[in-house]
């Protein structure tokens, strides 16, 4: 089953949280700002030594002093018009971030919305593709949670989950 929530990924008790993060690794705004606020300086040295990450792929590093033991860092895709390759990046985002998850035997993983805030993703578009993927890894895991910092995003998600 998938958990909609409303709230600060920062603050779950999860497995892993994932990192809606910019292509070189080393903090921005947003989620990405305050996943690296909250983790302290120690993630920022961890992210230095990944020498970035390309759009679409994800990397481990350890949660330091979040409640997660793991965080999941992906760059989602800047929306062009969906032409080129947005949908399938986005997609990626999300199955790459399982992957890592599973391979660190995690029972619980929670995702933000990836790409929608100042990368423009388009909210329904991305959430679809979000909860597709999050559907097909469900028996894998005790808890998957859509973590959305809105109110907005959260009505969105649930809607769409129905």
């Amino acid at each position: 089953m998938i958990e909609v929530i409303q709230g600060d990924i920062t603050q779950l008790d999860v497995d892993v949280i994932v990192n809606a993060a910019n292509e070189s690794l080393l903090g921005g705004g947003g989620v990405d700002g305050a996943i690296h606020r909250a983790a302290g300086p120690e993630l920022l040295e961890a992210c230095r030594r990944l020498r970035g990450c390309p759009t679409g792929e994800a990397r481990l590093t350890p949660g330091f002093r979040l409640k997660a033991r793991w965080i999941v860092h992906t760059p989602g895709p800047v929306w062009r018009g969906g032409a080129l390759g947005e949908p399938q990046l986005l997609e990626s985002c999300y199955r790459t971030s399982f992957r890592l998850a599973a391979e660190k035997s995690a029972r619980s993983i929670a995702f933000p919305c990836i790409s929608t805030g100042v990368y423009g993703y388009p909210k329904q578009a991305a959430a679809r593709i979000a909860l597709r993927v999050m559907q097909e890894h469900a028996a894998a895991f005790e808890r998957i949670v859509a973590c959305c910092f809105g109110a907005e995003d959260a009505a969105l998600y649930r809607e769409l989950s129905r």
